[in-house]
């Protein structure tokens, strides 16, 4: 008999409802709440973004403007400006793309290939032409001394 009736507990057990200590109304509550706090989090997030929104608005101004007003040759690896009265020897070495140190040959090689690129009989502008000339014989006369 005591088999039986440890059996028949066993087969009660299975069939008796488990209960987990919450009634309907406490489940409820809890779902309100969380619904609750998940509405608010929404409601939070969408005025931020529309304070955002607002915000960027001048400050995209206020970031165009300032692009606006950088100099484009801070960009730029050429030299901007044009010829001076008397080419200085800075300005000789910016022309044919030297150092205004370089050895006699440097200039040599570097007045051939601008030449061959800037040349009037191949389409270049003559005034370009005898600036490149300009800045070479100021290399060489300055080489010579």
């Amino acid at each position: 008999m005591a088999s039986a009736g440890r059996g028949e507990y066993m087969r009660d057990a299975e069939f008796s409802p488990q209960t987990s200590g919450r009634s309907d109304a406490d489940i409820d509550r809890r779902l309100a709440r969380t619904l609750i706090a998940v509405g608010l989090c929404a409601a939070a997030a969408g005025l931020a973004g529309r304070y955002a929104f607002q915000l960027w608005k001048p400050l995209g101004q206020v970031f165009t403007e300032t692009v606006r007003k950088m100099p484009s040759s801070a960009f730029s690896s050429y030299y901007k400006g044009g010829f001076e009265q008397k080419m200085s020897k800075r300005e000789a070495g910016l022309v044919l793309g030297i150092s205004p140190v370089s050895t006699k040959a440097k200039v040599r090689e570097a007045h051939r290939k601008i030449m061959v690129l800037n040349h009037p009989d191949k389409g270049g502008s003559p005034y370009l032409a005898a600036k490149i000339n300009e800045a070479k014989d100021l290399f060489d006369k300055e080489n010579r001394h």
